[in-house]
C-alpha cells in the first residue's frame, strides 16, 4: 500500500471521529441554544400579554364603566385582552400558544385542563415559586412551556369574583353565578402559560447543525488537500525520484546527479545517497584497476 494511501486511511479516520464526536457536542449545545430561544420568546409574548392586561386594567375599564352597567363588555377584562392580543400574535407565531388557565375561571374558554391543573398546584404548594418551565407529551409529540402564577394581590381586582351578588349584573347575566366567584387575594387561581411543540427547536438545532458540520466538512477536506499536496511535493516526489535513481545505480547504469536545495530530512537523505553514490563509484574503480 502506497504511503498516500495510507496516509489518506489514517486521516478520513480521524476525520469521521472527529466529526462524529463534533456533531454530537454540537448537536447538544445547539438544541440547548434553539430550546433558550424559543423559551425567550415565550416569555416575551408572556411579557406583552401582561403588558396589554395593565394597559386594561389601568386605561380601558375604566372608560368602559358606564356601559358595563347596561350590557357586560369582556373588551374590560384584563385577561381577555391580553389573550386577544396573544391570538393576533398567532398570526405571526404559528406554533405558540397563549392560555390564561384558571381553575374557576369567568369564561369557561379558560378553565384549566389536567396538565395545567398539576401546574396550579406546584405553584399553590410553593408560593415563592415564580416561574416553572417544563415538557409535556401531547399526541403531535413533546411540547416547551412556560407557566407564570396567576395571583391576586389588589383587593379592587375581587370586586367581580368575591361573590355574585358583589358582582356587577351585567357580569352575572353573561356567564352565570357559578363561574369566577370565590376568589381570594394571593391565593393561586391560575398560570399564564405559553406552549410550543418541542420539534420548533429540535428543528432549529437539526438546521444549525447541518451548517456546521457543512462547515467542518469543508475545513478537513481544505486542510486533507493541503496536507496531501505538501506530503507529494515535498516528501513522496523527491523520496520516488531517489528510489527511481537509486534502482539505476544499483543496477549499474548511468544515473544523474539528485540535486534538492532544501535542508530538511529529504535534503539529508539526498546528500547521503550522493555520498554513497561516489564512493562506491570510487570502489568500483579500485577493483577495476
Amino acid at each position: 500500500m502506497k504511503l498516500l494511501v495510507k496516509f489518506n486511511l489514517i486521516f478520513l479516520l480521524v476525520f469521521l471521529l472527529g466529526l462524529t464526536v463534533s456533531s454530537i457536542v454540537a448537536r447538544g449545545l445547539l438544541q440547548r441554544a434553539a430550546q433558550d430561544e424559543v423559551t425567550d420568546r415565550a416569555r416575551l409574548l408572556m411579557e406583552k400579554a401582561n403588558v396589554v392586561s395593565a394597559y386594561t386594567a389601568t386605561q380601558i375599564k375604566p372608560l368602559l364603566e358606564t356601559q358595563m352597567k347596561y350590557t357586560f363588555l369582556p373588551q374590560s377584562v384584563p385577561a381577555y385582552s391580553s389573550a386577544e392580543v396573544l391570538i393576533g400574535l398567532q398570526k405571526s407565531y404559528p406554533d405558540y400558544s397563549f392560555k390564561s388557565a384558571m381553575l374557576n375561571p369567568t369564561n369557561p374558554r379558560d378553565r384549566a385542563v389536567a396538565w395545567e391543573e398539576d401546574v396550579i398546584k406546584q405553584f399553590g404548594s410553593n408560593p415563592e415559586m415564580k416561574e416553572f418551565v417544563g415538557q409535556r407529551d401531547t399526541p403531535s409529540g413533546a411540547s416547551l412551556y412556560i407557566a407564570r402564577p396567576i395571583r391576586i394581590s389588589n383587593p379592587a381586582c375581587l370586586a367581580c369574583h368575591s361573590t355574585p351578588d358583589a358582582a356587577p349584573q351585567t357580569l352575572v347575566d353573561r356567564y352565570g353565578p357559578s363561574n369566577g366567584f370565590g376568589w381570594k387575594l394571593n391565593e393561586t387561581l391560575g398560570v399564564q402559560v405559553v406552549s410550543v411543540p418541542m420539534t420548533v427547536p429540535l428543528q432549529r438545532a437539526d438546521q444549525a447543525l447541518m451548517v456546521v458540520i457543512g462547515v467542518l466538512s469543508a475545513v478537513f477536506l481544505l486542510v486533507g488537500a493541503t496536507l496531501n499536496f505538501m506530503l507529494w511535493k515535498l516528501v513522496i516526489q523527491p523520496v520516488s525520484q531517489l528510489s527511481a535513481l537509486a534502482d539505476k545505480v544499483s543496477l549499474g547504469e548511468e544515473a544523474p546527479e539528485f540535486v534538492v536545495k532544501s535542508k530538511d530530512e529529504i535534503g539529508v537523505l539526498a546528500e547521503s545517497f550522493g555520498r554513497m553514490r561516489k564512493s562506491l563509484a570510487h570502489a568500483m574503480k579500485m577493483l577495476e584497476g
